[in-house]
Order: structure tokens, then sequence, then C-alpha cells
């Protein structure tokens, strides 16, 4: 009997495919080299993708890679959540035991949660964005470190079956793995990826990367198909059989075993059905009745099935199940899988076939079966799949009393292994069976077991029933955290309808949705979010303390903290601690803590602000509770750089940094980097700054550190003179944080940086639209730190503007209007009372009343700070005005050679430009040693002729070329290449620009 089933369908020869082979093996030797390598590889079902990774995976072995191999999970119409990096870190844990342990150590917990084995993954908090960007870090880190000394292959096999927790960390390998000889590959059905597959988007943003190269197999053609039919008959066929099967099978590799194969099973009965289905469905066919049947249940038990299960639901005895088995793996039906004692189908498209066959209640009763024997013994299949599994035969039982709780248990399973998009569609199915499930099975349900997301209401958790609420509530939280959150806010206003009933009103409830409603609208752009935080408040007020008026109150003064960090968000932040503290709710009152810290900083209470903030971070840390020690560290360090302490704010970045990478914190570390760069750009360090930010825009996961990285380069541009690569910059920043909710931190430096790019374009009237805006919208308190730049950046632009004809409409306003900026801003740290003293001098420049001696108290003021740009800007104005006033030349050369060595170190061209021209101007040397009378370079400086210099005068004056060929008897021809050749020479792109430089750099005027 077994003999008559046996058959030869496999091609002994590998055919073809010498390219792509040839592309897979010059990757795995880059790789080799310490080059990390990704591929794609496409095709439709059945071309031959495995057989390609096979021979590739053999040549890899042979070259001593360790190779590891990982398939998605097709369940029903599920997916197990990271099961083809958990098949990978299994094999490699057999293969590299040792090697793995030391990778992994210090992180076995947070790793468990893609290989159990390795411990216990512990509780999650719901609360933390950063869990699954954490998970994936560790994970790259982890292959990483695998492959520091030898070369990994990791291949993952059927992406169109991926569920969106594998695709998410395949993404994030994908675009952080940077270092390790390392060759990822990964394949896919393309006949199944229709505009609307979940896959599609993800191949579109990996074809962006150019880091990553995509294979497609096309069919073989004719002659392949000749030299595949020889090997699978071991002799030549004839011509007619090789076009016969050519035809049938179009060149798709497995259809032309699947028609060799048939042909000979059916030789003699007749001609081949046309039926595609019932051609994968002869070989099955002609099996053994049992062997049919154990053929019919691994099709429906998913992917793989487990030999122990099998015994558990054929209802054969195991002599009878063994034979079954061995014909259908005779037949190459079947597969035994290399690694387990389970089997499977040798091709997917005969699973899906065999599947299809069945009748519907075949299958209700197969899923049966599976449920039950998984029930009585849940040691069949491994625990990490044993709840989703669980809960996928339950649910295609079709039984909503059993499958009701065993999707709930799977939902808890996923959440620990922060696999949220799986978690929110098991939520998703468990709302669709809470109707269906009788009534006695919901009331035996408990959130204590379930939810966790909603705050403790309590309610006695031995008689309280799961909600719908409940259910809804941790729907609303798992779609926030996978990313889905427009589906988030969609869940939370279905509660909210839910709660507006009467016979469901619940105040508290209803406050915590509103406060999620809040985070969302800020989040994806449709607000501030105050509106929400309003009614929350308006919800809990007067109701006794309670976690949620705690976390409802936080939420306040958060908001309040990056918003309006005014007595109002003190009070709230201070309430919040007092409720959290009352129904101990420790995490929520570290939250609270900290933002109270911030907000007292902010209000000038600096040495209680700061000690409330490291106090909090010194609890966290030792809590475990590494997100928020990671948030304070963040704050802390935006703290000291708002009181001038940069080298201190630089010192605690980097401890941040280090905590947050060790905890695989990605987020945290992006915000790290972006205060980081901050504080390096405030010392002069404008390299590093830059080199920090740029390494930011390509780590960076949410847009508001990038944004940041943005802004930075924008303005470190701009001090630079790089005005395109500035505007560049800046544009990107704007468009990252949006402007539906305008944060000071962000809208005012953006504002600062538009006026130092209008100012350098001469665009004066750009210069007081922008100051015009921020005086009427008013500056809140512990704004300053972002205040003071910009009114120092427009008043220095009215200050250089003097005695522009253009610019003296409208100066009066603009004046009054910097004087209402001034007077708003506190000074509540030497920083920021230098900054007053040099926009006040800088007012009285504009106004043609500036002296020395006031300009000598800005220098002053800036010396001790370690602000050496500022510094340099003040001793250039204090050279300017000594010279002007006469008598002083050898103390404004010094000054000059002060602020011409500190603009050179930093790359500050424009600054360094102004110290050279006015040392020209005034025949100063910039060498130290030379006599003050020996001439820096040429009288401008920019080799500008004497009618170049005439040109220019009236350039300044706002005169068109006709005017001002009229004024000097030339033609307007000759006029337009003197303006022409001015342009060039001063570097500037257009007439205002010119006439702006002109008056900051006295180059119409005679020096004193």
């Amino acid at each position: 009997m077994l003999g008559a089933v046996e058959t030869r369908s496999v091609s002994p020869v590998f055919v073809g495919r010498a390219g792509e082979l040839t592309a897979l093996t010059e990757a795995l030797s880059r790789a080799t080299a310490g080059e990390p390598q990704a591929l794609l590889v496409g095709g439709e079902a059945g071309v031959g993708k495995t057989r390609l990774v096979e021979e590739f995976l053999d040549a890899a072995r042979a070259a001593g890679a360790v190779v590891a191999l990982g398939g998605c999970v097709e369940l029903g119409a599920d997916g197990l959540p990271f099961a083809p990096f958990a098949t990978a870190l299994r094999t490699l844990r057999r293969t590299l035991p040792a090697e793995l342990a030391a990778a992994a150590d210090g992180q076995e917990g947070e790793l468990a949660r893609l290989l159990p084995e390795l411990g216990d993954p512990g509780g999650p908090d719901p609360s933390d964005e950063d869990a699954t960007a954490r998970l994936f870090e560790l994970t790259v880190r982890l292959l990483e470190r695998l492959a520091a000394d030898r070369t990994l292959v990791l291949v993952l096999e059927d992406l169109h079956w991926a569920d969106a927790s594998t695709r998410h960390l395949l993404t994030y390998l994908l675009r952080t793995l940077h270092r390790g000889r390392v060759v990822v590959v990964a394949t896919y059905r393309a006949d199944d990826i229709h505009r609307r597959h979940p896959l599609r988007p993800l191949l579109a943003e990996l074809d962006r990367m150019r880091t990553i190269r995509r294979i497609e197999l096309a069919r073989f053609t004719r002659a392949e198909v000749h030299r595949q039919l020889t090997g699978i008959l071991a002799a030549d066929p004839g011509p007619a059989l090789v076009e016969e099967i050519f035809e049938r099978s179009d060149g798709n590799a497995f259809f032309v075993e699947e028609l060799a194969a048939s042909r000979s099973c059916r030789e003699g009965t007749g001609p081949l059905s046309d039926s595609l289905r019932d051609l994968l469905l002869v070989r099955v066919e002609t099996l053994p009745e049992d062997a049919q049947r154990v053929a019919r249940l691994v099709a429906e038990g998913g992917s793989t099935v487990e030999y122990g299960l099998l015994a558990a639901t054929a209802r054969l005895t195991e002599d009878d199940l063994i034979e079954a088995l061995r014909a259908a793996v005779g037949a190459n039906i079947l597969l035994a899988v290399p690694d387990g004692d389970g089997y499977r189908f040798r091709h997917s498209l005969v699973r899906e076939a065999v599947s299809d066959d069945l009748l519907p209640g075949e299958r209700s009763r197969l899923n049966r079966r599976y449920a039950e024997a998984l029930e009585a013994d849940p040691g069949l299949v491994r625990p990490d799949e044993r709840a989703t599994r669980l809960a996928t035969y339950w649910y295609h039982a079709h039984d909503p009393a059993k499958a009701l709780p065993a999707v709930l248990d799977a939902a808890v399973a996923t959440r620990k292994r922060h696999a949220h998009a799986e978690r929110l569609r098991l939520l998703e199915r468990a709302m669709e069976l809470w109707d269906e499930a009788p009534a006695e099975v919901r009331a035996a349900l408990r959130p204590v077991d379930y939810a966790e997301s909603y705050p403790p209401c309590g309610c006695d958790p031995d008689t309280t029933p799961l909600s719908r609420l409940d259910l809804l509530a941790e729907a609303a939280v798992a779609a926030r955290l996978c990313g889905e959150r427009e589906r988030a806010l969609k869940i939370g206003k279905m509660a909210l309808r839910l709660l507006d009933d009467e016979e469901e009103h619940d105040p508290l409830r209803a406050a915590w949705f509103w406060t999620e409603q809040a985070r969302l609208q800020s989040t994806l752009g449709r607000g501030d979010g105050w509106a929400e935080i309003a009614r929350a408040q308006e919800l809990v007020k007067g109701l006794p303390p309670s976690a949620v008026h705690a976390v409802v109150l936080a939420g306040a003064a958060g908001w309040g903290m990056l918003r309006n960090p005014g007595p109002d968000s003190l009070a709230a932040a201070e309430r919040a601690v007092e409720y959290a503290r009352l129904v101990r709710a420790e995490a929520t009152e570290l939250n609270a803590r900290l933002t109270l810290g911030t907000i007292m900083v902010a209000a000038g209470e600096r040495d209680a602000g700061l000690a409330e903030m490291h106090a909090v971070r010194e609890r966290t840390t030792a809590l475990g509770h590494f997100h928020e020690a990671a948030r304070a560290h963040i704050n802390i360090v935006s703290a000291l750089e708002s009181l001038g302490r940069s080298a201190e704010a630089v010192d605690l970045a980097d401890a941040g940094i280090e905590l947050a990478r060790t905890r695989g914190l990605v987020d945290s570390t992006a915000w790290l980097r972006g205060n980081k760069a901050e504080s390096l750009q405030s010392l002069g360090r404008w390299d590093e700054a830059r080199a920090e930010a740029e390494r930011l825009l390509a780590s960076a996961t949410s847009t508001k550190p990038r944004g940041s990285a943005h802004l930075r380069l924008a303005q470190i541009a701009a001090d630079r003179g790089e005005t395109a690569t500035a505007a560049r910059h800046l544009a990107e920043a704007a468009a990252v944080y949006g402007s539906r909710d305008p944060i000071p931190q962000y809208t005012l430096p953006l504002a600062a940086t538009a006026v130092a790019l209008a100012a350098a374009g001469g665009r004066l009237a750009e210069v007081r639209d922008r100051i015009a805006t921020a005086a009427g919208t008013g500056f809140p308190p512990g704004t300053h730190r972002y205040g003071w730049p910009l009114v120092l950046a427009a008043a220095t632009a009215e200050a250089d503007a003097r005695g522009l004809p253009a610019a003296e409409d409208g100066r009066a306003g603009a004046l009054a209007a910097l004087r209402r900026c001034v007077r708003a801003l506190a000074t509540p740290a030497p920083v920021w009372a230098a900054h007053a003293v040099q926009v006040a001098e800088e007012l009285a420049r504009a106004e043609g009343r500036e002296t020395s001696a006031r300009w000598a108290e800005a220098v002053e003021a800036w010396t001790p700070l370690d602000r050496p740009h500022q510094l340099a800007r003040a001793r250039h104005r204090l050279a300017d005005v000594l010279l002007a006033e006469g008598g002083r030349r050898e103390e404004a050369a010094a000054l000059l050679r002060e602020a011409h060595a500190a603009a050179t170190a930093l790359g500050a061209r424009p600054l360094r430009e102004d110290t050279e021209l006015l040392a020209a101007r005034a025949r100063l040397s910039l060498a130290a040693g030379d006599a003050p009378g020996t001439p820096a370079q040429s009288a401008d400086g920019f080799g500008l002729t004497p009618r170049e210099r005439d040109v220019l005068t009236l350039v300044a004056a706002g005169r068109s070329n006709r005017q001002i060929a009229e004024e000097l008897f030339i033609s307007p021809k000759t006029a337009s290449v003197h303006v022409s050749n001015i342009l060039a020479k001063l570097g500037v792109s257009g007439r205002g620009e010119a006439a702006a430089l002109a008056h900051r750099l006295h180059l119409l005027t005679t020096p004193a």
C-alpha cells in the first residue's frame, strides 16, 4: 500500500535562478565582511521561493554561517505574534546556547516576550508608550551581539501571513541594523498582496530604503521546465510532454511538479482536470482514507500541527496514525518539521486546497476537537502559542460560551508580549462575541483577570463583573499603543456614547475616556486636547478622590506644563500629587511630581523644583520604572538648560541616554539626544550638536524629536550663514510640529529662526510680522527661555536696518511691540539677564543711542556664562561703538580679535565677516601682536569699486535700476550690471539682503 503512493515529485536538480542565488551569496560575502544585508524575495505561490532559499542556506552553512529560519504562521485567519522571530531565536538558542545567554544577559525578562524560554516577562505597564520599541531595540541589539563574531543568516518566510507585530519588528530591524555580520532574508507571496493587504505599505516603505534589495522570481522558461521534468522523471521527457506541462503550468515550478505527479498517479485513467484545486487534490485523493483524514485535520490545525495534538484529535490508534502520516509524507503531501515533532504541508497551496474542500460543519467539528484536546492537555503546544491557538480553535468552532473567555485570555497573553496590534484584534473579536455569549458566562468574568488599562474603581474585584466598557478601555489603549490612533479615537467615541446612556452613566469612566481622547487629539494634530481635559475635570469635580481623579489632574498639569506653565498648572500638579497619594497610585504620583518639579523650575523655584525632579529620578530608577526614570532625565536636562547650566545638562543627558539605550527606550533616547544637541549648541560645540541632531534625525521614530533635530540643524545653519540649508530644515521642522497644537517650546524657537533668516534676507516686514504675532499672543510664564532669543533676533534686525528708507515706515510700532515683549519676559537666571541687557542695547542701537558703557555691561554679563557665540557678538558690537566714539582703538582691536577667533572656531561665517569688515574699515589687524594701525584687508572687505559703492548706496535707499541710472548719469543696463556685480561680491541673493548687509557692516559710511 505504501509503495503505491510514494512518488518523487521534487527535482533533485536545482533549476535556474543563477542570478538570484548569486545575489544572495554576494550579500552573504558582504555581511561576512561586516556590512549587514537585507533582501526581500517575492514571487507568486509555487514559483520556487522556498527552494531558492534552501539552496542559499546550504551554501551559507557550507561557508560557516549560523542559520536561523522562522516562518509566519497562519492559524485560520489569524497570525501568532512574533512567530517567525520566536522560531528563529529558538533555533539560535539551541545552536548557540552560551552565546545567546551572554548576549541576552540582563534583559532576559524583556526578551522573554519573544522567547518565553528565557524567563518570566513580568507584568507589562499598559501606559508605557516605549514598551514595544524597547522590545524591538533589545532584539536588534541581541542579533548584533550574536553576529559580532560569526555570520548570522536570519530567514523569515511567508511575510504575507505576518501579524502586525512581526511586520513592525521587521521594519524596525531593517531600519536600525547598522553593524554585525547579519543577512536578513524575508520571503512573501506576491500574488497575495492585493491593494488592501497589510504587507503592501510595508513593502512600499522598504522599497524606499536603499539598503534593502528586492528579488522578484519569474516563472520558468520552457527550457527550465524541461530540465525540471528531467530531474523529476530521472529521464529525458518527450517534447510533447514538455510542451503539454509547460502550457498547463505556465512555468510555475510547483504546478510542474504537481502535473508530473498527478500524471503518474492517474496514468491510464483519463485526461487531467482543468480545475486548479482539483489538480492540487489529485495526490491527496489517492492516499489511503486514514491519511486523507489526517491531511484534512492538519489543514485545519494551522501552518504546523504537533504530533501530540494530532494524536489527541485524529481518533486513530497510534499505529494507524503513524501509518497515515507515513503515507502522506511518502507522497510529499506532508513534511515532518525539522526542529520539532510536528507536521506541515509541503506547500501551502495544497493545504489551502484541502482546507477549502472541507464542509462548513466539518470545519467547526475539527476546530472543536483541537480546542477540547488543548483544554484537556495544555502541554500539547508551546506555552507562547497556547492561548492564541485555543482562542482561534474555539472561535472557529462557533461556540461563543467557550470562545469569549479564551479570546480574552489570548488578549492578556498578547499584552504581556507587547503585541498590541494582535491584542486589539482579539479584543475586537471579544466585543463581537459579547452579545452572543450566555449571560452567565459574561457574569463570571472579572476585570481583575482581563482588564488593567482603566484604573481600579474601588469595586469588589470578587463580585464586580467584566463589562463592555472594560473591553472598550482595553481596546482603546491597545489601538493607541500599536499606532492605530484613528481606531483608538473611534473606540473612545463609542465608549463615550455608551456612557451618555443613563443606565451606563459613570462620570469616572467618562473622565478617563476623555483624558485618552485628549492625548489622541494632540497626537493626531486635531487640536491641543484642552477641551477634552476640561470636560474630564468637570466630570470628576466634587467626587471623592480616586485613581481616575489623579490621572485627570496629572493630565491637566502635563498639558499646562507644555502650553501654559502658570499658577493653574502648578495647582493642578499639586492636586494630582495629593490625590495620587491618597489612593496610593504611586506611578501616577511620580508622574505628577515630575510635572510639578518642571513647572516649579519654570516659575522660578529653581532649587526646589530640581530637587523634586531628582527625587523622582532616583525613586523611579529604584522601582524599575525606567520609562518614567528616562522622562525624569529628559525634563531635568531641559530644566538645567533653561537655567543656563548647559555643561551639567550635557553630562546628565549622556547618563540618561545610557540608561535609555540599556533599557531599549528608543523614544526616550531620541528626546535626550534632542535636548543634548540644544545644550551643545549653547556651549558653542556646534559640530557636536550638528552630529547629534543628524544622528537623531536618522534614528527617531516619533515626530517631535524629528522636529527638534530639524530645528537644531536650521539654527546652526542660520548662525553659520548657510541660509538655504537653514530654510529647508526650518520648513521640515514646521511641517513636523504642525499648526493645530501650538506649544511655545516649538513655536517660539521656530519663530526666532524664521526671524534670523528673514533678517539675513533683508525681509524686515516678515521680521515685524513675526514679532507682532508673538507680542499679540504673549509669553506664558516659564517661556522666557524661548522668548528671549526671539526678541533678541528681532531687535538685532531692527538695529541692523536703521537708516534704510524702506525700514522707516512702521519702525515705531515694531520697536513698541518689542518693548511689550521685553516687559512680559522674566530673567530668572543669569543667562536670561544677559539676554535682557543685550536686547536693551540692540533697541538703543536701533534708535541711534547705543553707548560703549551699556555694551560693556553686555560683554560682562556674557563672559562667565560659557556662551561663546553670544559673547562674541557682544564683543563685536562693543568694538564697533568704541571705534565710533574714538580714542580706544587698542581695546577695540583686542575685542575684535577675540570675537573673530570665536567666530572662526564656531564656523559662524556672518559674524566672522562682520568682524573682518569692521577691522578693515578701522584699519585694524586681527592678527595677534600687530599694531592697531595695520590694515586687515581692503577698505571695504568685498572689493567694491567706488562706482559700486555709489550704486550700493542708492540700492540701500530703495532706488530701482532706472532711478540709479538717472541719478548717476549711466544707462539702466549699466546700472543692472553694477547691481549684479555687487550682489555677487557681497554673496547675497537680492537687493534687500544687500541693503541690510551694507547697513549692518557700515559699508555706506566712513568709520571714525
